[in-house]
């Protein structure tokens, strides 16, 4: 048992690897802004920001509880940034696709960012569902949240988002990336959880190169 836990490990680890070695190396010449379907803050704000995230990544679970209610609240809310979200699920990753599709429902009722933290707070509830189980639970957490749950619903059974939550998916492969979360700010691409201060010097240089 022992070792056969040890070689699913080192399947993994190398399945990893190979994404990182042999994944997309990406195609010049893109805009990770074009097209993003979610955002908060002033549209004409100086500085973008652009989040590629998993819903069942910890670092961006970590980066969305811990970090982007401190840049809501410093940044995006006093219009010095616009912060952009898109969708980075991973190969056979069907339920995060699912849960970005239920993202995109929360949307046409108003409340993507909402819904967005809820969905991370909730990761280790759902990550493990597939199908009309985990359908019922995305329209349970709407419910919870106070939406329409009967429009809901019909929205996610109708898949209607899906097209657009692999467009991210094919943006993010296009424009080479292998890790999440990854941000562009400012045009300038990190990938992996930033400390906040680090986000404070990356952004507070950038808001500087607009004045």
């Amino acid at each position: 048992m022992q070792r056969a836990i040890v070689l699913v490990v080192l399947a993994l680890a190398l399945l990893g690897l190979g994404w990182i070695l042999w994944g997309p190396k990406g195609k010049a010449g893109l805009d990770p802004t074009q097209g993003a379907r979610f955002a908060l803050g002033d549209p004409n704000a100086p500085v973008v920001v652009v989040d590629f995230s998993n819903y069942l990544c910890p670092h961006c679970q970590n980066h969305a509880l811990n970090i982007l209610p401190q840049l809501k609240a410093e940044y995006i809310d006093t219009g010095k940034v616009r912060y952009l979200f898109r969708d980075f699920p991973f190969p056979g990753q069907a339920q995060v696709i699912r849960a970005s599709e239920a993202a995109a429902c929360a949307a046409d009722q108003g409340r993507y960012y909402e819904y967005h933290e809820v969905l991370f707070r909730a990761s280790s509830s759902w990550g493990n569902l597939q199908g009309s189980v985990l359908d019922r639970y995305l329209v349970d957490l709407a419910g919870q949240m106070g939406l329409d749950e009967k429009a809901f619903s019909q929205c996610l059974s109708s898949g209607r988002h899906r097209e657009g939550v692999l467009a991210d998916q094919k943006l993010a492969s296009d424009l080479g990336l292998t890790g999440t979360p990854t941000f562009f700010i400012a045009g300038e691409k990190r990938t992996g959880f930033l400390p906040y201060e680090e986000w404070k010097t990356l952004l507070d240089k950038a808001l500087a190169g607009k004045r």
